[in-house]
């Protein structure tokens, strides 16, 4: 109880101080589930799944602007000083989804698996926070037409205290995205829904996502699959409005750290090639950058050639092409 106190006074300090804001699309005045919320610092948050956050002043003093963002939609710029309780992103005829329409019909299909590389060591996996997006690339191994039956995600559940009595319970929300290869980087954004799915304390180091509903296909020139934090969720599995960065004192001044959050995620030497990239999703160019020295020579995980998130698939491959 006395653990539950501080964390409880947090809550309600934080309901108490923010505004609730939600981001709406112009022309179906619908609210836009998980809209990036940037702070112009490379910081930032997202909406709901119903287009609401928090933003508070007490928490962010320094944050004079919201940049609003969301897939299909023009990029909105806000005065924190004058925020709208509704935020109207306007749509983005040049980046609308295409809509893709797949004949369903009985197709034979032969079943392959590539393995994921799973391990339970602290030291050689990657801690997620909202500001990291990792994507990891898969070539076309057959010329006939291949779905994505289910992707393996390598989890981590613990923290890095091995004699703990109990696994600290906690429920984690993502989001799963696809872009095209764009000579060896991650190029556009393909034209598949955003997979939201939760990870929790109970769930198998090697998470299996069925994602056979979605009719994600590998084109020929290969596919980048992404994952993403979005938080910790709520008993109802709603993502929590929390804050995400925490401010440390140092002898520069003061520094934003940012929110690490479960499951880890084991990466791996045991991959020859790089196909992992991460970008930070909250900068204005997003740029991706391939996870090998060029991105970082301080890294633990590079400096060790864990340089690739274990990510495995099972594919259907149909054999009536």
């Amino acid at each position: 109880m006395k653990r539950l106190f501080p964390k409880l006074l947090l809550f309600f300090t934080h309901i108490i101080y923010s505004q609730t804001y939600t981001v709406y699309d112009s022309i179906e005045n619908t609210p836009i589930s998980y809209a990036t919320i940037s702070f112009g610092n490379g910081n930032g948050t997202f909406a709901d799944a119903e287009g609401t956050f928090r933003f508070s002043k007490k928490w962010y003093p320094d944050i004079d602007s919201l940049y609003v963002s969301s897939v299909g939609h023009k990029e909105l710029a806000l005065a924190t000083s004058s925020l709208p309780k509704k935020i109207i992103l306007v749509q983005n005829v040049a980046e609308l989804k295409e809509v893709i329409i797949t004949a369903e019909k009985k197709r034979k299909y032969k079943t392959k698996k590539i393995a994921s590389e799973v391990h339970n060591d602290y030291f050689k996996s990657w801690l997620p926070t909202v500001e990291s997006e990792i994507a990891v690339f898969f070539s076309k191994t057959s010329q006939k037409s291949t779905k994505i039956a289910s992707v393996y995600l390598p989890i981590k559940v613990e923290s890095s205290n091995q004699n703990a009595k109990k696994i600290q319970s906690f429920s984690t929300l993502f989001k799963m995205q696809f872009y095209s290869n764009s000579n060896g980087v991650p190029g556009k954004r393909l034209s598949y829904d955003d997979i939201i799915f939760e990870v929790t304390e109970k769930d198998k180091s090697n998470f299996e996502l069925d994602i056979s509903e979605y009719k994600v296909f590998i084109p020929q020139e290969g596919i980048f699959i992404s994952i993403q934090v979005l938080g910790y969720t709520d008993p109802d599995g709603k993502l929590q409005q929390t804050k995400k960065y925490s401010q440390i004192e140092t002898r520069k001044g003061i520094v934003k750290v940012s929110t690490t959050f479960r499951p880890l995620l084991p990466f791996t030497d045991k991959i020859s090639n790089y196909r992992t990239f991460t970008r930070r999703i909250f900068y204005k160019n997003r740029n991706w950058q391939r996870f090998d020295n060029e991105y970082s020579k301080s890294n633990n995980l590079i400096k060790n050639n864990n340089t690739n998130y274990g990510m495995g698939l099972k594919l259907f491959i149909y054999e009536d092409d």
